[in-house]
C-alpha cells in the first residue's frame, strides 16, 4: 500500500513540475494578488478622489463652502464647471468620480430663509472611491446645511447656545475598535486574498482530477495507486495541499508581520484556520469533479463558485441585509467561515472557544468527497471524455 502511494506521489510531483500551468496557478498568481492588493491600499484608505465642482452662485459664502469641501481628505476638486452637463461629461469620461453642485441664488436664499437644495453625485461603478467620495460630499452638504440654519437662527434672535443645542443635541464619539486608523486593507486584503486563493484551489483541484480523463491517463492513475480512488486522490492532492498551505501561511505572515495588520489572537489559531481552509476548498473541488466529471463543465462551476464567493461571502456587505435567497448560499462557501474565524481570532482576539463552530464547519467540508468517491472511481475506471 505504501509503495503504491509512493509511486503515485512521485508521478504527481513529476506532473506538477512538468507543467507551467501549475506554477502559475499555485504560486505566481496568488502571490501576485497578495502583493497587488496590499500595495494598492498601502496608504490605508483612498484619498483626494477627483471631483468636479459646479458653483452657480459664485459668492463669498459659496467660496467658503468650496474651501470646506476641498479640506475634506476624500475630496480633490480638479475641475470647476459652469453647468451640471459639463461636469457630467467629465464623469462619463472617467476623469472625475463625483460632482458637487451649488445652486444659483444660494446666498440670497440663505439670507431669506428659503429652502436650499445642494446636490452631489457619485459614480458607484467604482465602489470604494464612489462610497468614500459620497461620504465626503454628504458630510460637506450636512455641514453647509447646518451652517445656513445657524446663520438664519442667529439673525432672528436665537443665542449661539440655543442654536448649538438645536442642531446637535447629542454629541457622538466614534471609536474604531481594533483598527483605529481605519486602514481599509485590514478589512479587504485579509478577506479578498484568501478568497482569490480559494478560487485557484478550486480550479487546480478540478483541473488535476478531470484532466486525467481528458488525457486518457485515468486508468494509469488508478493502477499506480493500487486501484484505490482514495489513495489516488490523496497522492494527487497532497503536493498541492502543501504548496497552497505554504502560500496561505506566507500571505498571513506577510500581512500580520511585515505589514503589521492587527493580530490580536493566537498565531496557531489563524494558521490552523488556513490549513483547514485549504483542505475545505480542495474537498469542494473534489465534490464538483465527482458530480460533473468533465473538465470543461467542472472548471466552469468552480469558477462560478469562486467568483461568487467575493460577493456572497459577505466581506464588504453584511449577510443580514442580503436577500434571503442569496445570503443562504454563504453557508456553503469555505471562504465565509475563514472570514468569520479571522474576525474572531485575528481582529477581535477572542478565545478559540467562540470560533469552534466555524472550525467545525471547515471540518464538515472534508466529508464532502465521501459522497462522490464511487462516482469518481467509475468515471476514471471507464473514462468517456466529452469535449
Amino acid at each position: 500500500m505504501f509503495k503504491c502511494f509512493k509511486n503515485t506521489l512521485k508521478r504527481e510531483i513529476k506532473l506538477l513540475c512538468s507543467r507551467k500551468l501549475y506554477l502559475f496557478g499555485m504560486l505566481l498568481i496568488p502571490l501576485s494578488v497578495l502583493f497587488l492588493l496590499t500595495s494598492l491600499m498601502k496608504s490605508g484608505i483612498p484619498q483626494h478622489i477627483p471631483t468636479a465642482l459646479v458653483d452657480m452662485d459664485n459668492t463669498v459664502q459659496t467660496r467658503d463652502i468650496i474651501r470646506l469641501l476641498d479640506s475634506s481628505p476624500e475630496v480633490d476638486i480638479v475641475e470647476k464647471k459652469n453647468s451640471y452637463a459639463e461636469a457630467l461629461d467629465l464623469m462619463k469620461q472617467g476623469k472625475v468620480y463625483g460632482i458637487f453642485v451649488i445652486p444659483p441664488s444660494f446666498t440670497k436664499d440663505v439670507a431669506a430663509g428659503r429652502d436650499i437644495q445642494i446636490s452631489y453625485y457619485t459614480n458607484n461603478t467604482f465602489y470604494i472611491p464612489g462610497s468614500l467620495l459620497f461620504k465626503g460630499l454628504k458630510t460637506t452638504a450636512k455641514l453647509t446645511s447646518a451652517a445656513t440654519v445657524k446663520t438664519y437662527l442667529i439673525e432672528v434672535g436665537a443665542s449661539k447656545q440655543q442654536v448649538q443645542n438645536l442642531l446637535q443635541p447629542v454629541n457622538f464619539q466614534t471609536v474604531e475598535l481594533n483598527n483605529p486608523w481605519t486602514h481599509y486593507s485590514v478589512y479587504l486584503s485579509t478577506s479578498f486574498v484568501p478568497c482569490a486563493l480559494a478560487l485557484l484551489i478550486f480550479l487546480c483541484t478540478c483541473y488535476s482530477i478531470c484532466s486525467e480523463e481528458k488525457r486518457g491517463t485515468s486508468r494509469e492513475w488508478l493502477v499506480s495507486s493500487g486501484d484505490s480512488i482514495v489513495m489516488a486522490l490523496t497522492a494527487k492532492l497532497l503536493p498541492q495541499t502543501i504548496v497552497f498551505t505554504a502560500v496561505g501561511v506566507f500571505s498571513q505572515a506577510y500581512m500580520f508581520s511585515f505589514l503589521n495588520y492587527p493580530l490580536n489572537g493566537s498565531v496557531f489559531n489563524i494558521v490552523l484556520a488556513m490549513i483547514l481552509f485549504v483542505l475545505a476548498n480542495q474537498a469542494m473541488g473534489i465534490l464538483v469533479s465527482g458530480v460533473i466529471p468533465n473538465l470543461r463543465f467542472s472548471l466552469s462551476i468552480c469558477s462560478l463558485i469562486g467568483m461568487l464567493s467575493f460577493s456572497i461571502g459577505a466581506f464588504s456587505f453584511p449577510m443580514e441585509y442580503m436577500y434571503g435567497s442569496i445570503g443562504i448560499f454563504s453557508y456553503i462557501i469555505p471562504s465565509r467561515y475563514y472570514f468569520l474565524i479571522y474576525v474572531d481570532q485575528a481582529f477581535n482576539g477572542l478565545p478559540m472557544y467562540y470560533s469552534r463552530f466555524y472550525y467545525m464547519a471547515l471540518l464538515v467540508f472534508l466529508l464532502l468527497p465521501l459522497f462522490v468517491l464511487k462516482r469518481l472511481y467509475k468515471a476514471h475506471k471507464n473514462p468517456v471524455y466529452v469535449p
